[in-house]
Formats: structure tokens, sequence, C-alpha cells
């Protein structure tokens, strides 16, 4: 049996999410393009859980790696797909209502990372 750590955040709309690290997807394709999918499990109310994927794309890591002189490691990979979760979280106020793509782009990456100050 897997004991997971229940996290929570309060977002910007006004719910507070309970949510845990489900997996991650290696060599996903979204819309033709090639990155990582990181799942998390989400619950507003502690009762109903969904998935929420958060597809890291290639391009984006390329972009940071590009910009920074050194690739992601794998605990910033992870930190820029929860970074986007967060983010997604004050955005959206209606997660669970369906497939949603939560991306971490080219264009959103540095925002993402930056309040991390990973240089």
């Amino acid at each position: 049996m897997t004991v997971r750590r229940i996290k929570s955040y309060s977002a910007a709309t006004g719910y507070v999410y309970q949510y845990h690290f489900e997996e991650v997807r290696p060599q996903q394709q979204r819309a033709g393009r090639e990155g990582t999918e990181y799942v998390y499990a989400v619950s507003r109310d502690r009762k109903h859980t969904f998935l929420v994927p958060v597809f890291l794309r290639r391009d984006a890591r390329e972009r940071w790696a590009q910009t920074h002189g050194r690739p992601l490691n794998g605990t910033e990979e992870y930190a820029a797909a929860k970074m986007r979760l967060f983010a997604a979280f004050d955005e959206m106020a209606e997660l669970e209502a369906g497939r949603l793509a939560i991306e971490v782009t080219p264009e959103n990456v540095e925002e993402l990372l930056a309040p991390l100050e990973l240089d």
C-alpha cells in the first residue's frame, strides 16, 4: 500500500485544493508535441478526486536550457509542472469540468520557475 502525503493549496479562485503527486508519464505526445506528463490527484471537497495531468513540453525544456546554459534536472522539471498546477488552481475555477490542456510551454517556463531562483 502506497501512502501519499496530501498537500493543500489556497487558490486565488477562493478554493482550497488538496492534491498529491500520482505519477510521471515520460515520452508522451499532445497535439504532435513531445514531452513528459506529470499527473496529480486533486480534490476541492475531500470527497471527489479527479486527475489533473500537467504536460511539460520538450520545447519548454529546450528553451530553458538554451537561456540558462544547462538543462533542467528531474527535480526542476517536477517543480515546473507543480508551479503550473498552482497557476491552474489560481486561474481556473472549474478544473474538474473537463480535459484541460495544462502545459509548461516555452512561453511560460521562465515565469513559472522564476520564483524558485534556480540559477
